[in-house]
């Protein structure tokens, strides 16, 4: 599952699943922690921090990157990232049925929940039967999950003990990759929110665990659990002493006793606070990098460059023709003009990619052309016949004038019947990189003509409008990223939670009239489910190949620039394996403190 992206990052892709870009994995930046610095001399602490407050502790309604649940829960299995290999996690071993059709569990012996109750197969099962495959729910979790034209979801059912069994309708090539990395949640503690019915006949589940909920609330089985946070100011997590893993000489992990997540309202204070000593960890902005590169030794503290990040940076236009309330979504005369296909491939051509890369991230980044992150093996490169945008004014003008647009006296764009082209521009306020990336792309489309009303805007605001009033005309955000591109089903099944460029109403949102799939649309769709049943693993990569050409060509979404994944590190940790997939604390559970 993808997620949006405030800061863009990778996290085990449960998110995965709306990424608004630019950070690192499981910690991200931070606020004033003097409160915590006694503190941090009696127990090992890693502190870092956040730009906004976290929106849930329930994971299945969670739609923001980053949120907690990474460091709080775990799954069956988890990825790798050094090696990009599934692991075992809460199940020790799994073994396929000969057709691929059915796939048995065996669960560690002695797993227990941070309350000390024993979690067993019931629990995995209630967590896929009772939540994630529950239409009364709104999860993301379910469109990762559905199989096949007839989109089914798994039968899970209970063997014995410590065995548990999933059963899929047909082949599902990306099931162990994607269906078994989603948090095992504690069926003592929200088996009664899930049957229990609110006067509007909802399950109380959806207001079960919010951020007003006390966090010894909270019961999980990651490596931490919740212990403290002040609205604005932290989020401060505490070993688990119930979690499962061991090291080498059979001592309780994870070693950091504390982690401290700081919440700040800009990158720029969370420099500050890194170059201070406040702050262990630092995504490492294009911006920052010079600053920070000749402070290394001084600070004591190295950069990590794991190439080219996971998540992808992107301009959409709401594509929706719909009406709530009998009222278009989208004013119907710019409507028209979002939804001609040479209109989004002129707007492509007029965004100078190469200025940005020189410009905004110093040189630290190469163009974005596909969905699919480069480091998957599904990923089809330019070299490879994708099509690209590259900057070319001629070319937009002769699309837009193909399309019925011309120019008047003044030089502006107009269409066919004289209306002014201007839109608005939306992205999340306080984070540089986007800001500075939205009045590029105000001065670049002036040069064909285009006035564009580029407003940043508070986190909640933004999507609210992107999700639910559906109030928008044109945006940029990113999504996560990671090698299995099935796990961004949300975002290409038509009827997806993150289906964003033309966003069919929720569970629980008012109804749309008159909701249009265009054919490339639907096609990206069906491609999506053929390439996971296919097993054959040549075959399944053409297939994303084909998805991705009509990606390029149709441009749902006209991606943008992949900055390199960098971030610095304090020296005093030991143990970090950065990577972009996983950013440096993907195997908190065995860094080590080292002062």
């Amino acid at each position: 599952m993808k997620f949006p992206s405030s800061i863009l990052t990778v996290i085990k892709r449960f998110w995965l699943p709306i990424s608004l870009t630019v950070v690192t994995a499981l910690t991200v930046t931070a606020c004033n922690p003097a409160n915590f610095k006694s503190a941090a001399a009696q127990v090992p602490q890693l502190v870092s921090g956040i730009l906004s407050d976290p929106k849930t502790f329930n994971y299945p309604l969670s739609q923001e990157f980053p949120n907690v649940f990474p460091l709080i829960y775990e799954g069956l299995t988890s990825e790798n990232y050094e090696t990009g290999e599934v692991e075992p996690v809460l199940a020790e071993s799994w073994q396929f049925s000969d057709d691929k059709l059915k796939i048995v569990f065996t669960l560690r012996q002695g797993l227990k929940w941070s309350d000390g109750k024993p979690l067993t197969v019931d629990d995995v099962v209630f967590t896929y039967n009772e939540i994630y495959f529950n239409e009364a729910i709104p999860t993301d979790v379910r469109d990762v999950l559905r199989i096949g034209e007839s989109r089914k979801l798994p039968i899970v059912r209970k063997i014995d003990n410590r065995r548990v069994e999933f059963t899929v309708p047909e082949p599902f090539a990306p099931f162990l990759r994607s269906a078994t990395g989603y948090p095992i949640l504690p069926a003592h503690a929200l088996r009664e929110s899930v049957k229990t019915k609110d006067a509007e006949g909802k399950p109380i589940f959806l207001s079960k665990w919010g951020v007003d909920t006390p966090p010894d609330q909270i019961i999980v089985n990651g490596p931490y659990k919740l212990e403290r946070y002040d609205t604005s100011q932290r989020v401060v997590f505490r070993r688990n002493p119930y979690y499962w893993r061991k090291g080498p000489q059979g001592e309780s992990q994870p070693y950091i006793e504390r982690i401290v997540w700081q919440i700040v309202e800009s990158t720029d204070t969370a420099l500050l606070q890194f170059r201070s000593g406040g702050l262990d960890t630092q995504a490492v902005t294009p911006d920052y990098f010079s600053l920070l590169k000749v402070q290394e030794k001084q600070g004591n503290f190295k950069i990590y460059n794991g190439g080219p990040s996971t998540g992808t940076t992107f301009v959409l236009f709401n594509l929706n023709k719909g009406k709530r309330d009998g009222k278009p979504l989208v004013d119907p005369v710019k409507s028209r003009w979002f939804n001609t296909v040479e209109f989004r491939q002129a707007v492509a051509y007029a965004i100078d990619r190469e200025t940005m890369i020189n410009n905004t991230f110093r040189g630290l980044g190469t163009p974005q052309n596909s969905p699919i992150t480069v480091q998957s093996p599904y990923y089809l490169s330019p070299k490879e016949g994708l099509k690209v945008y590259n900057y070319n004014l001629e070319k937009a003008r002769e699309l837009l004038l193909k399309a019925g647009f011309k120019y008047n006296d003044r030089k502006q764009l107009v269409d066919a019947q004289g209306n002014r082209v201007r839109f608005s521009l939306l992205t999340n306020a306080g984070n540089k990189i986007r800001e500075a990336i939205g009045s590029q792309i105000k001065q670049d489309l002036s040069k064909i003509g285009i006035q564009v009303d580029f407003t940043p805007l508070a986190w909640n605001t933004y999507t609210d409008k992107l999700s639910n009033s559906l109030d928008w005309e044109a945006s940029m955000l990113g999504l996560t990223g990671g090698l299995e591109p099935n796990d961004g089903a949300n975002v290409w099944y038509p009827e997806g939670g993150l289906h964003m460029f033309n966003q069919k109403p929720q569970p629980g949102q008012k109804p749309i009239q008159g909701w249009e799939v265009a054919p490339w649309e639907a096609q990206i769709g069906k491609l999506y489910i053929q390439a996971a049943r296919e097993l054959d693993e040549a075959k399944r990569k053409e297939i994303y190949a084909e998805t991705q050409r009509i990606t390029q060509e149709n441009l749902p979404f006209i991606y943008l620039v992949n900055p390199l994944s960098l971030s610095a590190v304090r020296n005093r940790f030991e143990g970090i394996r950065f990577s972009a997939l996983g950013g440096a604390f993907w195997n908190i559970y065995e860094i080590k403190v080292t002062d």
